[in-house]
């Protein structure tokens, strides 16, 4: 069994286009000034690697049940992010440009996120 097979996350888009977010998210982060990194730049680099962690978390648990309230933490996650990012950008630690960017590429992560669950066994 292979690495793929096994961590069946691995070959989502949503775990990818997760997974380059968050590369985004740092290289923002080390643009910002110290004082700020080390507080809301931790902030902001821990909410979106928590709707990663809890895509690859929720995909090991044995039924759909569980996995939905993983996407579910994944889901509020992201939300935690946007506001962040807004927070960001109304004090002129964002442009506008790159707050937008990233709002569209988290607003696709959402809908990815919505789809799945929806495609998930209701029980």
């Amino acid at each position: 069994m292979s690495k793929q097979d096994e961590f069946r996350f691995l070959n989502w888009s949503v775990y990818k286009d997760t997974k380059i977010f968050c590369r985004l998210i740092i290289d923002v982060m080390r643009k910002m000034p110290k004082h700020v990194q080390y507080d809301l730049g931790s902030q902001l680099i821990r909410s979106s690697t928590s709707i990663l962690f809890n895509i690859a978390e929720g995909s090991g648990k044995s039924s759909d049940q569980d996995f939905k309230r993983f996407l579910n933490i994944s889901i509020g996650s992201a939300y935690e992010t946007m506001a962040h990012l807004d927070f960001l950008k109304d004090n002129g630690f964002l442009k506008l440009e790159e707050f937008n960017d990233l709002s569209r590429k988290l607003m696709d992560i959402c809908r990815q996120l919505g789809g799945f669950k929806k495609s998930l066994k209701m029980k």
